[in-house]
Parts: structure tokens; C-alpha cells; sequence
């Protein structure tokens, strides 16, 4: 069940505008915590989408920066944009306040330091009327600086599965990669309750997985919609957390042993190659590979070229500074 925090008292929503009787055909959640230095280009980057039938619901999480106050500031020139406040709930929490909320059939995610391209809605909207039956979408996505303000450039991007994931595609390398990333019908994400507010990491990669488990459609999109920035700045940490939060989901879906050694091989891969490419530990980079290997080395080095390129380049990072190896690893 979706749940509904209590809104914050001094918190008011969007002024009525030009689209207040409008039904938009997609509604964006951005769930916002102390995002001050970057909560204006992303609001930006869905501004300047070429599709313009959707509302911005902005959910605050109780931010102690200006992030508030640079919502509503942009919201009383744009009428596209709802802000509303909440006691401090988690991410999860604001999204699922946010769909709570929301007027259109389709809603997207995007978090408050990452962008979009301006096709990102269109080309979302377009598969979606091809395929009613579609209940969730993603795209390929750009993995972008900190300091990054636009997409132009990245030197990395994902990949898409050749058909609808599979729960062991979700659960290994998560080809949606990000909420940023995805697309979803509300009424399955209301049918399905949600992003599961009890975890505090993989709550994106969960609830893709409770969707493909119960047998949604979901295609992807072959084009590099979404920019992802990342900073090394804590990554070692936020990555373990990641793996713990990681095996925590892949309880819920996975019994068997050998299973799930196969599955957290490939998991283990996909956070040395996230190291790799961010400038973070090169030894802690190294030890993802060794787990991954001992674990199952046939599932590591599956798609083998990506799995001897991240052998080599584990084994040699220790060795590069920091700087060259973001450029020869990105």
C-alpha cells in the first residue's frame, strides 16, 4: 500500500495555472532532499522537454537547504510544476506521495541531480501509445559528472536488454540502472504498492524486479535518454551499501544457492566496473572482482569481453592515479 506522510504544515502547493484543468499525459515525481545546488537544472531539463502534456510534483522531504524555496520560486512562473512538502520519509516515501498525487496515467521518476534529454518524454510517450499493454519503460542512460550540465559527452553508457528483462536480468546488472530512468504506468505502480519504504538502498531495483515477477511487459529504448551523475566522493561506501541492500532483495526472489552465487557474480561486476569508471578505490574495485570470481567465474566473465576487460583493468588500477584512470576506464 502506498503510504501518505504527513505533509509539512508551511508547505503550499503550486499556484493554479494556464494547465490546472489539463489532464497531462505524464506525470513527473521528483523527490527532493537538500538539493539546492542542482534541483534547478533538473526541473530545467524537464522544462525543455519537446513533449510538453505533463506536471513536475515535486515532493520535499523536509530539505534544510534553500531546495524549498527554490521549488516554489520556479513553480509561481511555472504552472506545470506542484511542490509539496513532507515530514522527512525517505526517497522512497516522497515518490510514492508524489504518485499519490498524481493526475496522468503514465508517471516518470527523476531524482533532484540527475537530467534528462530533451527527447526523453517524447520518445517515452511514443512507445507507450504503440503498446498499451506496455506497463513500464526505460531507456539507455549517460553516466555524467557532478559537475556535468548536460548529457553531451559522457564517455559511459548502459546497455539494454535484447527483449523484456527477466528477473535474473534485474536482479544481475539492472538494466534500468536508476529510477531516473523509468517509466512506469500508475496503476500498476499503485496495484504493485509502491517503492518499498522499509529499504534504504536497491528500492528502485526492487520494485522492478516485484514488476517483472509478475509478468509486465517492459521494453526499452535504445537511445541515451538520462544523465546519471556520480561522484567518487563516498562511492566505496554508498557501493557497499548497495551490495548489503542488494542481497536483502535478492532474499525475497532467490532460494537457491547456486542461483544466486551466479547472479551475485554478475552484481559483483557491475560494482567494480562503477569504480572503475568513477575514479572510486581501485582496490576495493579489485575485491568486487575477486568475490565475483570466486563466487562464479563462468557467470563473471559471461559477455566475455566485458568480463576480461574488467578483470585487467581491476588489476591494473592500482597502479594509475586517479585522474587517468577516469579518463581510460570511463
Amino acid at each position: 500500500m502506498i503510504a501518505t506522510p504527513c505533509p509539512h504544515p508551511a508547505a503550499p502547493g503550486a499556484a493554479p495555472g494556464a494547465y490546472a484543468d489539463i489532464r497531462p499525459e505524464i506525470s513527473v515525481v521528483v523527490p527532493v532532499y537538500n538539493a539546492a545546488l542542482t534541483i534547478a537544472e533538473t526541473i530545467g531539463s524537464v522544462l525543455a522537454q519537446t513533449f510538453s502534456s505533463f506536471e513536475i510534483i515535486a515532493v520535499d522531504d523536509d530539505s534544510s537547504d534553500a531546495s524549498l524555496d527554490i521549488l516554489l520560486a520556479i513553480a509561481a512562473q511555472e504552472p506545470r510544476l506542484r511542490v509539496i512538502s513532507q515530514l522527512n520519509g525517505g526517497v522512497s516515501s516522497a515518490r510514492n506521495l508524489g504518485v499519490e498525487v498524481a493526475a496522468a496515467p503514465l508517471v516518470a521518476f527523476l531524482d533532484a541531480d540527475d537530467l534528462w534529454a530533451p527527447g526523453k518524454l517524447a520518445q517515452h510517450i511514443g512507445l507507450h501509445r504503440d503498446q498499451p499493454e506496455l506497463a513500464a519503460s526505460y531507456a539507455r542512460i549517460a553516466f555524467i559528472a557532478r559537475d556535468a550540465d548536460t548529457l553531451e559527452g559522457a564517455r559511459t553508457v548502459s546497455t539494454l536488454c535484447p527483449n523484456t528483462p527477466r528477473l535474473a536480468d534485474v536482479l544481475g546488472e539492472n538494466p534500468v540502472c536508476t529510477a531516473s530512468n523509468l517509466v512506469v504506468r500508475r496503476d500498476w505502480f499503485v496495484m504493485l504498492g509502491g517503492f518499498d519504504q522499509h529499504l534504504k538502498f536497491a528500492e528502485d531495483q526492487e520494485f522492478v524486479a516485484r514488476l517483472v515477477s509478475r509478468g509486465a511487459k517492459v521494453d526499452g529504448i535504445d537511445d541515451v535518454l538520462t544523465g546519471y551523475r556520480f561522484s567518487p566522493d563516498g562511492l566505496s561506501m554508498d557501493l557497499a551499501q548497495m551490495h548489503a541492500g542488494w542481497r536483502v532483495l535478492v532474499d525475497r526472489y532467490i532460494d537457491d544457492g547456486a542461483v544466486r552465487a551466479s547472479l551475485e557474480a554478475l552484481y559483483c561486476r557491475y560494482l567494480a566496473r562503477r569504480l572503475l569508471r568513477s575514479g572510486g578505490s581501485p582496490l576495493r574495485a579489485l575485491n568486487f572482482v575477486v568475490r565475483g570470481l570466486r563466487l562464479d567465474a563462468r557467470s563473471f566473465m559471461a559477455e566475455r569481453q566485458r568480463g576480461l576487460a574488467t578483470v585487467l583493468a581491476a588489476c591494473v588500477a592500482p597502479l594509475i592515479p586517479a585522474a587517468m584512470r577516469r579518463r581510460i576506464f570511463a
